[in-house]
């Protein structure tokens, strides 16, 4: 064969058939889906905020018979009826009547008057309960921390139908 020549076709043997591949399954990794997650979960458990208890320190005195002595002038007393109507007292004076809109603004008046003010809460059996935590409620906003829970006795009750 010389230079320019061609070579002619193989002949009987025409295309070749190819062999397919074997076929191998697709696979996909997990690894980095599976990081993603705990990033993810991680991200929102440090971003959220958890709702925590509203919950109120209630000291109780060690034994039942130990006696508190409280300085009359320092005892504001706050009775409240079963129609919620709010009464106030110091000491052994007359009780007089004030509104419940004004509450919080009396309360804080008193207690910048005296800062040793100690609040006695006596709220009528027949009373909504509702009523004791919104009063409670106005204690706190008002910074009175000091304050005792006590019974509306029937002596608190005819003293309240005096000043009616």
């Amino acid at each position: 064969m010389s230079g320019g020549d061609v070579a002619a076709p193989r002949e009987g043997k025409g295309k070749k058939k190819r062999k397919k591949g074997r076929r191998l399954g697709t696979r996909i990794d997990m690894t980095p889906l599976v990081d993603v997650a705990f990033l993810l979960l991680t991200f929102f458990m440090f971003t959220t905020s958890m709702s925590r208890p509203q919950t109120m320190e209630i000291n109780l005195p060690p034994d039942k018979d130990v006696k508190v002595e409280v300085a009359e002038s320092n005892l504001l007393t706050l009775r409240v009826n079963d129609k919620a109507e709010i009464f106030w007292s110091i000491g052994i004076e007359a009780p007089k009547r004030v509104d419940r809109k004004d509450i919080r603004a009396f309360l804080k008046d008193k207690a910048v008057q005296n800062p040793k003010l100690i609040v006695l809460l006596k709220v009528d059996r027949a009373g909504k309960y509702n009523t004791v935590v919104d009063i409670i409620d106005e204690l706190n906003m008002a910074g009175v921390t000091r304050f005792s829970l006590a019974p509306m006795l029937e002596a608190d009750k005819a003293l309240i139908a005096k000043a009616v």
